[in-house]
């Protein structure tokens, strides 16, 4: 369950704010001053962090120069300062989201929505090899953080690249991994799916060993 933490001097706002993230299936701790956040924050795991800039001990520009000092856990400021000033403070120091009182509980919720889906998928699972990010379970490809377009068997092929670096596959253990048959008679269905990949990825890793099969590998 994603755990999020409230650092709020204001009893009525933290009590509301609490309610709204329980109700909506988060587990919630709170802090009622900057002291308190980051001993919580040292004690235990959050996924996020909901921040008031101004409350006793340390200021939440405090508390999160201290977290920013340790990790990239997503922080949300949430203040009654709404001077530009603030605001671009609380950026430079890392902040994901700046929300001015009074604000609107179904915008902030959605906010929180964004940053944690943000989160789960810059935690799926990857493989990478140079310029080249794989996603398996979203089917995504980057090349030099751009997005690519390939077809499912050259993902596929790409796949299994990525899964075995500086390896050679065999012809006949890439048709059949990817096939699901034997490599009986033309296998040159293969060698075009590998030349649309070399063509897409525009870069020359693809290795071809002749007479056997293909392998990544960086030529320098």
């Amino acid at each position: 369950m994603t755990h999020i933490l409230i650092a709020e001097d204001e009893f009525d706002i933290r009590e509301l704010l609490t309610e709204l993230l329980e109700s909506s299936g988060y587990n919630v701790s709170c802090a009622t001053n900057g002291m308190e956040a980051l001993k919580l924050y040292q004690s235990d795991s959050f996924d996020l962090i909901i921040l008031d800039i101004m409350m006793p001990y340390f200021d939440g520009f405090e508390v999160a120069r201290n977290i920013r000092k340790q990790s990239q856990t997503p922080i949300i400021f949430l203040t009654a300062l709404q001077d530009e000033e603030n605001q671009v403070k609380g950026f430079d120091l890392g902040i994901d989201d700046y929300i001015a009182k009074p604000f609107s509980l179904r915008i902030l919720l959605r906010r929180i929505e964004a940053i944690i889906r943000r989160i789960q998928t810059n935690s799926e699972e990857q493989l990478s090899f140079r310029e080249i990010t794989l996603f398996p379970s979203s089917y995504n490809v980057l090349i030099s953080g751009i997005q690519t377009t390939l077809t499912l068997k050259e993902f596929q092929i790409l796949h299994l690249l990525l899964e075995n670096p500086g390896r050679v596959l065999e012809r006949e253990q890439l048709i059949q991994q990817l096939w699901g048959f034997d490599a009986l008679g033309d296998t040159r269905f293969l060698d075009t799916h590998i030349k649309n990949l070399r063509k897409k990825i525009d870069l020359p890793y693809i290795q071809t060993v002749k007479g056997v099969g293909y392998k990544l590998e960086a030529t320098n």
